[in-house]
């Protein structure tokens, strides 16, 4: 399975594809990896202000934890969306789900720019709320192991690392439109007009988004690894290996929580501790969290590149180590309610969250046989948002709303990261000169 010899067979399926065609498929992924992104994270930098609108009048902490709730919704669907797109995947091709997951995407997001609030039509909108936000998690668990997935098995073979950044690399792009947007409408509109129709522009807006991002998908070919397997695979043999791959589950589980938990903290907590505990303004808080996340874009390459040198499994257990000992450091500087020092944390907790996130990537491809990758990346990767990471943002502002402590939010990620680190150094395999042919 996995071989120290350079992957013949992984070269010879990916040897038609000419570098100008890869181009083109790996633009058409990136630009439509970013639009569903970008329609996914927007809810969790309007929490607060989708706290008031959709629940019952209550304290502020309350309604941002019951906000936070429904955030982590979109998580528990996302096994849920594995079920239904991996196999999807792995029988009629990694193209097709990339396809539906952004189509749908584009529906949902809208609907909810476009739902009655609670002073409307009382307890059916945080109700509609949750319903909709489950969706969006269904098609989001389909996305993002989709299309690594897609971006990796198209690759080179000493370059799969590289390629796997692309997705890490314009998520985070989505992720600082996305505050870009929510902190410019901040700073734009006043608090009345944020609480009437503000909030719902992005949202409303993701329907054009999602229709550019489906144009553009038709050009993608199928991957010259599942159009190799495609003729050999088999149903009984499908279902054995997936019966005997609950190790390479559990792995992507470890690297999956770790990625996840560490870039909710920094895409979707931090800004809400900045501002709701720390007390800076909602729109420097935005600006901060955005400024780190761009300053930290370039690490995504650099060490996917630097995996393809060194290998995955150092890079990821680094990661996990340096998170653990960093969480609590990184907090008692956001509470200092410096700018300078918070956006000097904050870039390098960006900087971690790159390395886990394009470690996460390649080792969903590169774990798992052909046959079945897209059915056990998605379901290991969702099973972990779902359970770790989407909670996350809940678990920080419960922590500090129940123990006043403004650094309690630091055990959580801590915690996970040791928890994976554990795990990974037990189990992980090194993975990069592996053969994507393969099972």
């Amino acid at each position: 399975m996995f071989r120290g010899s350079p992957n013949l067979a992984d070269s010879a399926t990916v040897a038609a594809v000419s570098d100008r065609t890869r181009r083109r498929q790996f633009a058409a992924v990136g630009i439509g990896n970013f639009i569903e992104w970008f329609d996914f994270a927007i809810y969790g930098y309007f929490a607060g202000i989708i706290g008031q609108v959709f629940f019952p009048p209550v304290a502020p902490g309350i309604a941002l934890i019951s906000s936070f709730a429904v955030f982590a919704v979109g998580f528990i669907s996302r096994p849920l969306g594995a079920l239904v797109f991996g196999p999807m995947g792995d029988r009629f091709g990694r193209k097709a789900v990339l396809a539906l997951t952004i189509s749908g995407m584009g529906v949902v997001t809208g609907l909810i720019g476009l739902l009655p609030g609670y002073a409307t039509i009382g307890l059916a909108a945080p109700v509609l709320l949750s319903i909709l936000r489950f969706l969006q998690g269904m098609m989001v668990g389909g996305e993002w192991s989709s299309a690594g997935i897609y971006i990796v098995e198209s690759a080179r073979p000493d370059r799969r690392g590289l390629a796997a950044s692309l997705i890490t690399t314009t998520a985070s792009s989505a992720f600082i439109a996305g505050i870009a947007v929510a902190a410019s409408l901040s700073w734009l509109l006043d608090d009345d007009a944020m609480m009437t129709w503000g909030w719902r522009v992005p949202f409303i807006g993701s329907v054009v988004l999602a229709g550019l991002g489906m144009y553009i998908r038709r050009q993608l070919i199928e991957t010259p690894v599942f159009q190799a397997v495609e003729g050999r695979r088999r149903a009984q043999s499908e279902q054995a290996a997936i019966g005997g791959r609950w190790t390479n589950l559990a792995t992507s589980f470890a690297f999956s929580s770790l990625f996840g938990v560490s870039l909710y903290y920094l895409i979707v907590y931090a800004s809400s501790h900045l501002s709701t505990t720390v007390g800076l303004s909602r729109s420097t808080s935005l600006w901060l969290c955005g400024l780190a996340l761009a300053i930290s874009l370039p690490a995504n390459s650099l060490f996917g590149s630097l995996s393809d040198r060194i290998g995955r499994r150092p890079l990821a257990l680094a990661a996990a180590a340096a998170l653990s000992l960093y969480a609590y450091p990184l907090f008692l500087i956001l509470n200092t309610a410096n700018t300078f020092l918070i956006l000097v944390a904050l870039t390098v907790l960006g900087v971690l969250v790159s390395v886990a996130a394009v470690m996460n990537v390649v080792l969903l491809v590169e774990v798992f046989p052909a046959s079945t990758r897209s059915s056990s990346a998605a379901l290991g990767h969702n099973l972990s948002l779902a359970a770790l990471a989407g909670p996350s943002p809940l678990i920080g502002a419960t922590l500090v709303y129940v123990t006043g402590d403004p650094n309690a939010p630091a055990w959580y990620l801590s915690v996970v990261s040791l928890f994976c680190f554990g795990i990974l150094w037990f189990i992980l395999p090194e993975t990069h000169k592996r053969d994507l042919a393969q099972g």
